[in-house]
């Protein structure tokens, strides 16, 4: 089964208990490191996420997957927090941004630069826009390649 398909049904199987239980779910990957295969499933909530709480999400995905197992290859399950620079994969997740810090990299410059950090000062579906000191760059969000909550030290 290929990755995609394997993270589609992960996500099947976890996303009402994650409901149930006031956690969303932020990612999941399939990938190989070395020898071994991971499939890394990384969850949040308001306020964060324990490491009891993703031991018990781990056990109970752990159950699922025994009984319908769409991973034919040995693996290694993870559960975890997606960090302090969470990445912002959906509309929401952007949403949600606004007013944080960011990292946003663009597919192609755009006002000559293909990665931006700075505050997210909008995002309206269609649009992006990122202030970097006192300049605001409005990004194609078509054009987005990849964002992410950003630490400022």
């Amino acid at each position: 089964m290929s990755a995609s398909k394997i993270k589609t049904a992960v996500e099947e199987m976890i996303t009402p208990f994650l409901r149930e239980h006031g956690f969303e779910l932020v990612d999941i990957e399939y990938v190989k490191e070395g020898s071994n295969w991971f499939l890394r499933v990384f969850v949040d909530k308001e306020g964060g996420i324990d490491i009891d709480e993703c031991g018990r999400i781990s056990e109970y995905l752990s159950e699922r997957l025994d009984e319908n197992d769409p991973v034919t290859d040995a693996y290694f399950l993870e559960v975890s927090s997606p960090g302090a620079e969470r990445p912002l994969k959906k509309p929401e997740d952007l949403r949600k941004a606004v007013g944080k810090q960011v990292n946003i990299t663009t597919y192609e410059p755009i006002d000559g630069l293909k990665e931006f950090e700075g505050v997210l000062t909008k995002f309206d579906g269609e649009q992006v826009s990122v202030t970097i000191g006192r300049k605001t760059h409005v990004i194609p969000y078509a054009k987005v390649a990849g964002a992410r909550l950003a630490i400022v030290f």
